[in-house]
């Protein structure tokens, strides 16, 4: 099974290196040290904590944007049957979930705790601003 440095799992959550340290020392995230003394974060488990989270930016924290097509993150879940496999993946706040053939997830040994990358291709994109908050200023 993966383990994940403390900077990765920061960068992979869109939080800071102090954020996961607390998170670390309060028992929130399972964290190990090596012998070097090095932090460590066990990749089921952080898939585990990723789920939990459950957050997404609220609306008004985005002021435009227009997310790229590559997402880097931690398998999650891998649900699979005869035919098909239900990938979900945890990148930062977005939960991506890729159906494939079960064949593809075997060959690419998709477990939960699994760093991966999620690459998107859409016909059809929507790009949205939030409205601004009241007593805001609009652009013209």
């Amino acid at each position: 099974m993966p383990s994940y440095r403390i900077g990765q799992v920061a960068e992979l959550l869109g939080v800071s290196v102090d954020t996961v340290r607390r998170w670390a020392d309060a028992g929130r995230l399972g964290a190990r040290r090596t012998e070097g003394g090095q932090r460590m974060v066990d990749g089921a488990a952080l898939a585990e904590f990723m789920t939990g989270l459950g957050h997404a930016p609220e609306r008004d924290e985005v002021i435009a944007q227009s997310a790229r097509n590559r997402f880097q993150g931690i398998v999650t879940r891998v649900a699979k049957d005869e035919i098909v496999a239900k990938v979900e993946l945890q990148a930062g706040p977005f939960r991506v979930v890729s159906l494939m053939t079960r064949e593809a997830a075997d060959e690419l040994e998709l477990a939960p705790g699994m760093l991966a990358v999620a690459s998107v291709k859409a016909t059809n994109v929507v790009v949205e601003l939030p409205a601004p908050a009241r007593g805001e200023p609009t652009s013209s």
